[in-house]
């Protein structure tokens, strides 16, 4: 069964937590290269995707966000692109087994286009790239995520709908610009995403990153007033980020988020998961509201 075919039987998913933050837990430090970690120590990378199944996702990303060749050059490693994300994809997959959806993860390049740092051509086959990859691996579906510029994440979209049989989602990163006012880093709006990328064929639409899990609703109500009918997938953050005795950390806790699900979900979200400083005990407690809704 598909992730559409999910979402047609089940009012709300659940998606898991943070993978980057999680990883530094485990050690991974500054400058190293998180995706090496799937080949590296790929029984780190299958128990973090094992404890968000077991908190009660349904269904896992892949430690893949920076997979693309461009993120990875920055570690000399743009010549294992599909090495990578196909190990990445095999590990989540593992931990999913047959009836969980595993989603592999596309993030920004890092690239702009408006500076000419990169072509759209180019884009486009690093993103084919590292989707076939994924899909090779055993991803379900491609969810291309933190995107701020609505071209980037185009490309992104054409190089997965054209390259895969995946599901496609599309989340962009929105910052409150004025009281009820959200903008991506490169200015676009959540009707804005809406307008111009659901044409391009994207199956699931979102946001994720860049706000609490509370600022994430009034995103939902503006891209449901732009449609009405296509799924969306919330990936919050837990708080916005803080910095205390020399620590990032993310102040909100399982039960603050959870008091969110239901405004989400009566707003029209249709996958709710964590994005930084989202942990098992998050996805756990958010499962349950989900559960009871």
């Amino acid at each position: 069964m598909t992730l559409l075919d999910k979402l047609k039987n089940k009012q709300v998913l659940i998606s898991d937590g943070s993978w980057g933050t999680f990883l530094q837990q485990k050690g991974l430090q500054a400058g190293d290269c998180p995706e090496l970690w799937n080949i590296e120590h790929p029984g780190d990378v299958l128990a973090i995707a094992q404890s968000y199944i077991d908190a009660g996702s349904d269904m896992i990303e892949t430690n893949s966000f920076g997979g693309s060749r461009f993120k990875l050059a920055m570690f000399g490693l743009q010549d294992r692109v599909h090495e990578l994300n196909k190990a990445a994809a095999e590990i989540s997959r593992k931990a999913a087994g047959t009836d969980k959806t595993v989603l592999g993860s596309v993030g920004p390049t890092g690239k702009i286009l408006m500076m000419g740092d990169v072509t759209e051509e180019e884009l486009y086959n690093a993103f084919k790239e590292q989707c076939m990859a994924l899909e090779e691996g055993g991803a379900d579906a491609i969810v291309i995520e933190t995107m701020s510029d609505i071209t980037e994440a185009g490309c992104a979209i054409r190089a997965a709908k054209e390259n895969t049989k995946c599901t496609v989602i599309c989340t962009m990163t929105f910052e409150q610009s004025a009281p009820g006012q959200y903008n991506s880093m490169m200015g676009a709006t959540p009707t804005e995403m809406v307008e111009q990328l659901i044409p391009l064929g994207v199956d699931i639409i979102g946001a994720n990153c860049g706000n609490g899990i509370e600022g994430m609703i009034d995103i939902v109500k503006e891209i449901r007033k732009s449609n009405t009918d296509i799924p969306i997938l919330i990936h919050a953050n837990a708080g916005m980020p803080q910095y205390v005795d020399g620590k990032t950390i993310f102040p909100e806790s399982p039960n603050q988020m959870a008091s969110c699900v239901n405004g989400l979900i009566d707003a029209g979200a249709n996958i709710i998961g964590g994005c930084c400083g989202t942990f098992p005990e998050h996805i756990k407690k958010m499962a349950e509201v989900a559960k009871n809704k």
